[in-house]
């Protein structure tokens, strides 16, 4: 990891364990380290949530801390949780990382719970999903997306794309 010029952190599961093996693993630091050094990275789905400094996904887990913020479950009365299916995405601002992806490009979601930024200034993208919640958020080199881009077609090919040629 130590030698990768920009990093991927995927992620499916719950939080409190995620967080557990990244530790259990020494893989902590190294993620720190590498964004530190100003290496992009790049975390989906609860690899974004990760992110974050804590979440109450079964209770409350502390996070890497990269980003300033929580993460919440969607507790919206009659709306259905997971969001599972496409929906789509919203820029607020322009980013190597969207690059090519048009307004309202419709993305793959599996998810229970959302991230909320502390500063607005994170949020790169926002989703309708009974609220708007942050789908993809940015602090410096570090990026998140809260979808599956390898679930998502060419719109998730072209986020990736984009990703690859931004290190």
């Amino acid at each position: 990891m130590r030698g990768a010029n920009q990093l991927i952190l995927p992620g499916v599961g719950a939080f409190g364990d995620a967080m557990n093996n990244l530790r259990n693993r020494g893989l902590v630091d190294a993620v720190l380290d590498a964004v530190r050094s100003g290496r992009p990275l790049l975390g989906l789905c609860l690899g974004l949530q990760l992110l974050f400094e804590e979440s109450e996904e079964f209770g409350m887990h502390r996070g890497l801390a990269i980003i300033p913020g929580r993460v919440r479950r969607f507790a919206v009365p009659g709306l259905h949780v997971p969001h599972v299916g496409w929906n789509q995405v919203e820029g607020l601002k322009p980013d190597p990382l969207l690059e090519g992806v048009p307004e309202g490009a419709y993305f793959y979601f599996v998810h229970s719970y959302y991230v909320e930024p502390a500063d607005r200034n994170d949020q790169l993208a926002q989703t309708e999903y009974g609220p708007r919640f942050c789908s993809i958020a940015r602090r410096g080199n570090v990026w998140g997306a809260q979808f599956h881009p390898e679930k998502s077609q060419a719109m998730g090919k072209r986020l990736l794309s984009n990703f690859v040629r931004i290190g």
